[in-house]
C-alpha cells in the first residue's frame, strides 16, 4: 500500500512539474491555473522574473503589435506621347542630315511603340520618279536611325511622292528649288511613353 501511495505521489509531482514548467515563475494548480492571493494577484514563485510575466498578472507588458507593412507605392503613371520631327533634303538627294535630336528623344522614352517614316519630294520632276525618291529618303532615314542604335523592328517607311506639299512657291530655277525645300523631307512620327519623373 505504501508503494502505491509513493508511486501516486511521484506521478502527481511529475504531472505538477510539467504543468509548472508551462507557466514558469508562478504557482499553479494541477490544471495549469495560476494561484491568486485573496487580493486577486498572481502568486509568483522565487524564480519569477519580469520576462516571465503573463497576461493578467502584475509586471506583464503587452508587446506592441507590429506596424502594418506600408502599402506599395502606386505604379507611376506614364503618359503615351506622340512627337513629330521633319528631316529636310537637298534637291534630288537622299543624304540624311543630323539625326541626333531624334535619337536623343527616342532614348529619353520609357518605351517606344512605333516610329513611322514618311518620305516626300517636291513637285519638280515626274510623279513616278518622285515616288521612288521619297521612298529612298524614308529608307535612308530608317537606315541612319538603325545605325544609331534604334531598333529597326519599330520602324515603318512609306512615301507620298509630291502629293503632300507644304511650300507655296512661285519663281523658277534656283529660286524655286530653294523655296521648295520644305517639300523635300521625311516626316518622323514617334509614339511612345515617357519615363516616370
Amino acid at each position: 500500500m505504501k508503494k502505491i501511495a509513493i508511486a501516486a505521489g511521484l506521478a502527481m509531482t511529475l504531472g505538477f512539474s510539467a504543468v509548472q514548467a508551462s507557466v514558469p515563475g508562478y504557482a499553479v494548480n494541477s490544471s495549469g491555473t495560476v494561484w491568486r492571493t485573496s487580493f486577486g494577484e498572481c502568486w509568483q514563485t522565487s524564480s519569477w522574473t519580469a520576462d516571465k510575466a503573463i497576461p493578467g498578472c502584475a509586471g506583464y507588458v503587452a508587446q506592441a503589435e507590429p506596424a502594418p507593412a506600408p502599402a506599395p507605392a502606386p505604379a507611376p503613371e506614364v503618359a503615351e506621347i506622340e512627337r513629330k520631327f521633319a528631316l529636310y533634303f537637298d534637291f534630288d538627294s537622299t543624304r540624311v542630315g543630323d539625326i541626333s535630336t531624334i535619337v536623343n528623344h527616342i532614348g529619353s522614352l520609357a518605351s517606344v511603340q512605333s516610329i513611322n517614316l514618311v518620305g516626300h519630294a517636291d513637285r519638280i520632276g515626274n510623279a513616278a520618279y518622285n515616288d521612288r525618291l521619297s521612298q529612298r529618303r524614308a529608307d535612308a532615314v530608317a537606315a541612319a536611325l538603325a545605325n544609331a542604335g534604334v531598333n529597326p523592328s519599330l520602324m515603318t517607311t512609306s512615301s507620298m511622292g509630291s502629293r503632300s506639299p507644304v511650300a507655296n512657291c512661285t519663281g523658277r530655277g534656283a529660286e524655286l528649288i530653294a523655296c521648295l525645300r520644305p517639300d523635300r523631307r521625311v516626316d518622323v512620327e514617334i509614339i511612345g511613353t515617357r519615363r516616370a519623373q
